[in-house]
């Protein structure tokens, strides 16, 4: 799989949007307005902690995801890689662009000391749970979100 992942730069940004907005969740839940995802994606530099990943491949943007490392306390201090916004191109799903992306989540959260890799998603994508699992993740907690807006 010749698909090479690297830190987004700002010009990345408009093509992540549109491969979250290339989704059947995504699709309603994403504003057309690019600001506001600039603004967000600055906000994530200065965090340094957080990075968006794209993947490429012959010059395309294919993929994407986020990873946020996490310092705390639990787990004997334990640091954790915070996966969020995984998306592989519509027309390029099933050609296991997804597995390698894992593996360099896997790779970064390594370099960055941590113990665990982590996410959630939207339990009415089975099809991603089985996906998940087959790489070793198990759905052993419950997650809950509140909305503040």
């Amino acid at each position: 799989m010749n698909v090479i992942f690297r830190e987004a730069e700002e010009a990345d940004v408009s093509t992540v949007l549109q491969l979250l907005q290339d989704d059947i969740l995504g699709a309603t839940r994403e504003s057309n307005d690019i600001n506001i995802y600039l603004s967000a994606f600055r906000r994530m530099r200065v965090e340094g902690t957080n990075h968006l990943i794209v993947g490429e491949r012959d010059g395309r943007i294919v993929a994407t995801y986020q990873i946020i490392f996490i310092s705390g306390l639990s787990l004997r201090a334990s640091r954790r890689a915070q996966i969020e916004s995984v998306r592989v191109a519509s027309d390029l799903r099933g050609q296991r662009i997804g597995e390698v992306m894992f593996a360099d989540a896997e790779t970064r959260a390594r370099a960055a000391g941590c113990v665990l890799m982590q996410l959630t998603m939207n339990k009415s994508r089975e099809q991603t749970s089985r996906f998940y699992q087959r790489l070793g993740f198990t759905p052993s907690h419950i997650g809950y979100k509140r909305d503040l807006i």
